[in-house]
């Protein structure tokens, strides 16, 4: 750079002395000796000029040079503290390096020795042992395999009892801490949205003297039909079947609605929008009447006082409602007579007992709070209308829903059973009825050492009768459970069925 600077002025200056003989020879050619001179004094003002240009950029470009250097030096002299700075570490690490190395060294040594002394005295250890086993085996009088067996298949029979008792514990304690009820939870919400038989129980048939009625029912383009159905929230079909239409809906008490504007509108004759829905506002006061009417009937009739109006009316409306077909005022009469006659028996209040036994299903009709099982919701109700509470209690624990706090609650729920459970009390088609039974006894029959069966109380109980030579007490636990889990899962049923294994050991002999 700095060369390039020095050739650069010499440029210069030549090129001034060229500009200066070229002037001169001009002059000389015949220019005057003024022009000469000024020529002389303008090219040394240009040649100055430019050894000043010269020197200054010689100048900046030299000052400019001198700081990148120091620059390059500063940065040198840093790489080298670095350099220095990584060489102290790496000497650091290498004296730790090999002070963990001796320490390696050392310990592998001490385990080396310590490997020795313990196979010498695992070689003392299995002398001995093999010492004390031929002793054992010479004063037990059997080989250490025999005797391992032996070890072996006591320990699998004390295994077998502790798994059976282990299992029998976890199912006591399931028994007790798990909701009874959950297996019929399904069957419960059917029963507050649809019963079990579509064709008896969300069906009422409406039988007519001739089709030509239904043509005046529909309406034209359907309009009395759609009235119908709005005014009373129920679906009225109708179809092909020869003088009838059928009235469908989940609340029997709809259905008891549209039957009855149904026959007014017919015997009438007048059908048209505005009739019906005057009709249906009429019928709907009628019935709220005789719904009224009959629960006061039916608390007069079973010597009950003071129960709160709405109460009243919820009984009455237990006249439209079913459970697996039996009639749940009928029902609840059933349970609060039979309450009564064990109360009495037991020395205990009839008279709250059979107030218990009527009330007890009294949350299956109540039209809120659908999400609560009936027997909590009726609970709920009676204690809002100021029952009781041991009659509160009562209700709620029918199901075992709640702890059991009085003498009566026990009552309610065996009268509840005896009532679900007489012959005929629930309506079921009677093949399947049978079909249901037999297949119930054929299940239980397909187990080994099974010798027979009787399926009673109408299919609430399986009774499995087995021979005490081919099944032991261990495995009747075992056997009522695998029935118990086959019928579950292969059967469709109401409520729930108890499986009782019995086996029993009969001595028979004859005297002459």
């Amino acid at each position: 750079m700095f060369v390039t600077i020095l050739i650069t002025a010499i440029v210069s200056a030549a090129v001034g002395i060229l500009i200066y003989a070229v002037v001169k020879n001009t002059i000389l050619k015949g220019k005057s000796a003024d022009i000469l001179k000024k020529a002389e004094a303008e090219g040394e003002a240009v040649k100055k000029e430019k050894i000043f240009q010269a020197k200054e950029k010689f100048l900046q470009l030299k000052s400019e040079h001198e700081a990148y250097i120091n620059e390059r030096n500063a940065q040198a002299q840093q790489m080298e503290n670095k350099l220095k700075q990584r060489e102290m570490q790496l000497n650091q690490q290498s004296s730790e390096l090999g002070r963990k190395q001796k320490e390696i060294e050392n310990a592998r040594e001490t385990l080396k020795s310590q490997i020795e002394l313990a196979n010498k005295k695992g070689e003392e250890y299995e002398t001995l042992r093999q010492q004390a086993i031929e002793k054992l085996e010479e004063v037990a009088g059997m080989s250490a395999a025999d005797a391992r067996n032996q070890l072996v298949e006591s320990m699998k029979a004390e295994a077998r009892t502790q798994a059976m008792s282990y299992i029998n514990d976890v199912m006591d304690e399931a028994r007790l801490t798990a909701n009874k009820e959950a297996k019929r939870i399904v069957i419960n919400t059917i029963q507050r949205t649809a019963p079990e038989t579509a064709i008896e129980n969300a069906v009422t048939v409406f039988n007519i003297d001739n089709d030509e009625i239904k043509g005046r029912i529909i309406g034209r383009e359907g309009r009395n039909i759609r009235a119908l159905e709005a005014a009373t929230g129920v679906e009225i079909v109708v179809d092909d079947t020869p003088e009838a239409i059928l009235l469908s809906a989940f609340d029997p008490v709809r259905r008891e609605v549209a039957r009855l504007a149904l026959h007014q509108l017919v015997t009438d004759g007048r059908i048209h929008p505005a009739r019906i829905e005057e009709v249906v506002e009429k019928v709907k006061k009628q019935l709220d009447d005789e719904i009224m009417e009959t629960g006061k009937r039916t608390c007069i009739d079973l010597g009950i006082h003071g129960l709160h109006a709405e109460l009243v009316r919820l009984i009455g409306r237990m006249k439209y409602r079913s459970s697996y077909g039996q009639n749940l005022l009928q029902h609840s009469r059933e349970v609060a007579n039979i309450c009564a006659t064990m109360a009495s028996e037991l020395g205990l209040n009839p008279k709250a007992a059979k107030r218990a036994g009527l009330l007890h299903d009294i949350g299956k009709v109540c039209e809120e709070d659908a999400e609560l099982p009936h027997a909590l919701l009726g609970m709920k109700m009676a204690e809002q209308y100021k029952e009781k509470p041991d009659i509160c209690n009562a209700i709620g624990a029918h199901h075992e829903e709640v702890e059991m706090q009085t003498l009566i609650a026990p009552l309610v729920m065996v009268a509840d059973a005896i009532s679900g459970a007489r012959p005929g009390a629930r309506r079921e088609v009677v093949e399947s009825y049978i079909k249901r039974l037999k297949d119930m006894e054929g299940i239980a029959l397909s187990h080994p050492g099974v010798t027979k069966t009787y399926a009673i109380q109408a299919g609430r109980e399986l009774r499995v009768i087995v021979g005490a030579e081919e099944v032991s007490d261990a495995q009747c636990e075992e056997l009522s459970a695998d029935i118990a889990k086959r019928i579950q899962d292969e059967m469709t049923y109401p409520g729930q069925v108890k499986i009782t294994v019995i086996r029993e050991t009969r001595s028979v002999a004859f005297a002459k």
